[in-house]
């Protein structure tokens, strides 16, 4: 009866030491590195990462056309890529949802928002899902940061401290992890929390 007690104890621990080391959240970290993709940007062509010979490194933003808080940080996107495109940190938009859950964010209605604001950015349509999932994106906007040659994850999260109110910005994430890259320091923040609206797909 010992016997049985004990290898049942010796189970149970087993059991719970498994459940509390085993990651169970998948996408990249920060440290990984990502591999490449080809999407339809709203002009009709595909582009890829590759595509960016003179780039130092990607600000890859995951937003659609439908979330109020994508469309809030609308004018900061935009703002990014005057600011960090030439220094060669490009901005890369890539909108994730499932049309078919959500309508407003079809292909067709991409390139009308695009259109509509101006976007000076790729703006990618991931048809079909199947690059949001590698990064582990689970809102719209959630940005990560990518540092070339090794295509090395540097930041993932939100674009400032404010999700709703760009008057009430105090800390703006990812112009600081961009500006201290290119300073060829290491990023004094790598993580922060997405806040905004769940990726939108059909069950």
């Amino acid at each position: 009866m010992k016997t049985i007690k004990s290898t049942l104890l010796l189970a149970v621990i087993a059991i719970i030491t498994l459940a509390f080391t085993v990651k169970t959240d998948k996408g990249y970290k920060v440290g990984d590195t990502i591999e490449d993709f080809s999407l339809k940007n709203v002009d009709g062509d595909k582009i890829s990462l590759k595509d960016y010979d003179d780039a130092k490194g990607f600000i890859i933003i995951f937003t659609c056309n439908t979330c109020p808080y994508s469309v809030t940080n609308e004018d900061r996107i935009i703002a990014l890529q005057d600011k960090y495109e030439e220094l060669g940190y490009p901005v890369i938009a890539i909108n994730p949802n499932d049309p078919k859950a959500q309508p407003g964010d079809s292909f067709e209605k991409m390139k009308v928002r695009a259109e509509e604001k101006g976007f000076n950015f790729p703006y990618l349509f991931d048809e079909g899902q199947k690059v949001y999932p590698k990064f582990g994106a689970s809102k719209t906007p959630h940005v990560y940061i990518v540092s070339k040659p090794e295509m090395k994850v540097e930041y993932i999260g939100a674009i400032d401290d404010s999700s709703r109110d760009a008057s009430a910005v105090k800390v703006k994430y990812v112009e600081t992890v961009v500006d201290e890259l290119l300073a060829g320091k290491t990023p004094s923040i790598t993580e922060t929390r997405a806040i905004g609206c769940s990726i939108k797909t059909v069950k």
